[in-house]
């Protein structure tokens, strides 16, 4: 298959790339990795006239230690994610999300900015960007500014991003340590993408939750923190009955469109089940 004629331009700053972009937001497109934007070039789904490459700006690419927590660059791929130690020490959940996350080469080259800016409903990324109170670092020619993951996914596809903005990094505030934490995902048989994926980590005082997030992707029409459960479960003593009860919950947080037989809901309540039951197993095991 062939894309639409257009002009590519490649960027080597921030500045310059915002330059272009501010030329003509609506007909402009930033690539990153390209796994997201290139299948739907060249199905027609996409025509820009003016695609920008952002892969040989350094300052996109990254993962640092800051006073808050993590910051990594918009650029940065799954695969640094996955090895990274700092992430490993500080951050699991999110190397647990990013090393499910399609084959090798997808890894190799996809990039966690293009996978929150695409903001497909069944990508994981978002779910990790959900559970860690992501914030997102946005530049354009106004200036700077920081939004919170739960606040930028607005529809499929759609996020609060304007037309001459574009996402330089992604930060994450520390975490408790040590924290217990898991991804459980259903993988579509044919695309690897999640049918659902739960995001869940957990502070835990010997048997009790001292602390939880639970964001879930794929089977509604949003990524969405599961609120309800977090607020129920905190203090509780983590047991069966505990878990029945949180893993019923959940649905009171989603919004599940066409389950007019209740699979989704039944397929929700069994994930975010199985969840709790691998930290628990986790913290007994400690």
């Amino acid at each position: 298959m062939y894309t639409a004629s257009f002009e590519y331009r490649r960027a080597h700053s921030v500045d310059e790339a915002l330059h272009w972009l501010q030329a003509d937001p609506e007909n402009s497109k930033i690539l990153a990795g390209g796994h997201s934007l290139l299948p739907l070039m060249k199905l027609m789904l996409a025509q820009p006239q003016v695609l920008i490459d952002i892969g040989r700006i350094s300052s996109l690419q990254g993962i640092w230690m800051e006073d808050h927590g993590l910051r990594i660059g918009a650029y940065t791929t799954y695969a640094e994610i996955v090895h990274n130690q700092e992430i490993t020490r500080f951050c699991p959940l999110l190397a647990q999300v990013a090393a499910t996350i399609g084959d090798v080469q997808v890894r190799n080259r996809g990039t966690i900015g293009g996978s929150l800016c695409h903001a497909d409903p069944q990508a994981d990324m978002p779910a990790a960007a959900l559970a860690l109170d992501a914030e997102l670092v946005m530049e354009s020619p106004r200036g700077q500014r920081v939004e919170s993951a739960n606040e930028f996914f607005q529809a499929p596809f759609m996020t609060s991003l304007a037309a001459d903005e574009m996402l330089t990094a992604i930060r994450i505030p520390k975490m408790p340590i040590p924290v217990l934490s898991t991804y459980l995902k259903r993988p579509h048989p044919a695309s690897g993408y999640p049918v659902i994926g739960v995001a869940l980590w957990l502070k835990m005082d010997g048997v009790v939750v001292r602390q939880c997030h639970l964001a879930i992707t794929g089977i509604a029409m949003l990524p969405f923190r599961a609120f309800k459960v977090e607020e129920y479960v905190q203090g509780q003593i983590l047991d069966a009955q505990t878990i029945a009860r949180a893993s019923a919950l959940a649905q009171e947080d989603a919004v599940l469109e066409e389950d007019e037989d209740g699979y989704k809901n039944h397929l929700l309540q069994v994930y975010v089940e199985r969840a709790f039951w691998q930290l628990l197993q986790s913290s007994l095991n400690e």
